[in-house]
């Protein structure tokens, strides 16, 4: 079983939001797929075949900082056996500029409090990341610039990356990380 989480805040006030990047993505994954989520403990979860793999995508419930409580739930020793091609993760990235895809088998945090979160409660740095920029304001509070929607001529092209996203997690399961990530992680991608 595979584990793909995406990142964000539930509820309306924060749909839409840069921060939920990582929510457009599973959600469309699951559009595709004809995937229903349910609600679970601290999570949205959907259950189904995706590329002949049994897939679970997950939707944390526990806002963007607490994100690591709602996986360590659902990731029991199968999953952690296996990592990190049994866990990817999909998360906005402010040091990307915007619709910028790229994928990385592991390493740091880099400040993002989501990540950081599941890196404590899982013990391990080491699962699949699918980053989407949302770059970086160019002034003012940066908390307030993730919860922010995307600026009309943006929004066209984040609509076409959550497609891209979607697409590199089709390819992490059907050709490897390594072929995803020499597609995905180009200047063009």
């Amino acid at each position: 079983m595979i584990l793909i989480a995406g990142l964000g805040n539930p509820g309306k006030k924060y749909k839409n939001t840069r921060h939920n990047v990582g929510f457009m993505v599973v959600d469309e994954l699951a559009k595709r797929y004809r995937l229903q989520f349910r609600k679970e403990d601290d999570y949205l979860i959907a259950v189904g075949g995706i590329e002949n793999r049994i897939i679970t995508l997950i939707k944390p419930s526990t806002y963007m900082n607490l994100s690591g409580k709602a996986l360590k739930k659902l990731a029991d020793e199968k999953i952690l056996k296996n990592l990190p091609d049994s866990l990817i993760v999909i998360h906005d990235d402010l040091d990307l500029p915007v619709g910028k895809i790229k994928i990385k088998r592991n390493g740091s945090s880099g400040g993002h409090r989501g990540i950081q979160s599941i890196i404590e409660y899982l013990g391990t740095k080491d699962f699949i990341r699918i980053k989407v920029g949302i770059g970086k304001p160019e002034r003012g509070d940066v908390s307030d610039y993730v919860l922010s929607k995307f600026s009309e001529e943006q929004k066209e092209l984040i609509k076409q990356k959550i497609l891209k996203a979607s697409d590199a997690v089709i390819t992490i399961l059907k050709e490897g990380i390594t072929k995803a990530m020499n597609i995905y992680n180009r200047g063009d991608c």
